[in-house]
């Protein structure tokens, strides 16, 4: 079962990546002639209909998703750093990070983050809209102000976003129990992966 497994894994990886690398030749081809100034709008829509007439039914191929092609280009092509890493995340994710990021440095921490992770789509999405790359910035020591290095620890990494539990503004630690059992996987990817989650109560001797 692991070799079956591992094999099926390693097949949609090779596909994930050389549909990377076609997006990316696209992009590339889009990003070049579009800068000749007689081309524009309509010579991305000619495009589109020249790849729908030859390959009929072919989906990503619209006026929306060449855009998206030329723009993946566009925003990788002089980053020697993270071109050779656009191939080991999916399109989807990739599309997560253009959308939801504003620096070059923010795209390659998600970008790397999901390569060390694995994360889904819905998984990535939870870490951009709770802000993760803020957090861990401010995490790092050298970005603390003084008065708050003076405490001795550090505040943010032990701050964790619970806004999926809907708790009330006041409530009991009872409250707090029962609300991460029924959202422990949303818990444990908050807290990190090196967690496994046993059961609702494990007593065990001391």
């Amino acid at each position: 079962m692991h070799i079956i497994e591992e094999s099926r894994q390693n097949a949609l990886k090779k596909v994930n990546e050389e549909l990377i690398k076609m997006y990316w030749k696209v992009g590339e081809f889009l990003s070049k002639e579009t800068e000749h100034a007689s081309y524009g709008d309509a010579y991305i829509d000619e495009i589109s209909r020249e790849i729908q007439e030859t390959f009929p039914g072919i989906k990503g191929f619209n006026r929306r998703g060449l855009y998206r092609m030329k723009k993946f280009y566009e925003t990788y092509k002089d980053n020697e750093i993270v071109t050779p890493l656009v191939t080991q995340i999916s399109w989807t994710n990739h599309l997560l990070i253009m959308s939801g990021c504003k620096t070059d440095e923010e795209r390659e921490f998600y970008i790397r983050l999901c390569i060390k992770e694995n994360y889904s789509k819905r998984q990535l999405e939870r870490q951009l809209d709770s802000g993760y790359y803020e957090r861990y910035m401010l995490s790092k020591e050298t970005l603390l102000p003084e008065s708050v290095k003076k405490l001795g620890e550090n505040p943010f990494l032990d701050s964790y976003v619970m806004e999926f539990l809907d708790l009330p503004n006041e409530f009991h630690e009872n409250d707090l129990r029962k609300a991460l059992i029924r959202n422990m996987k949303d818990f444990i990817l908050e807290l990190g992966k090196d967690f496994t989650f046993i059961d609702e109560e494990y007593r065990h001797m001391i």
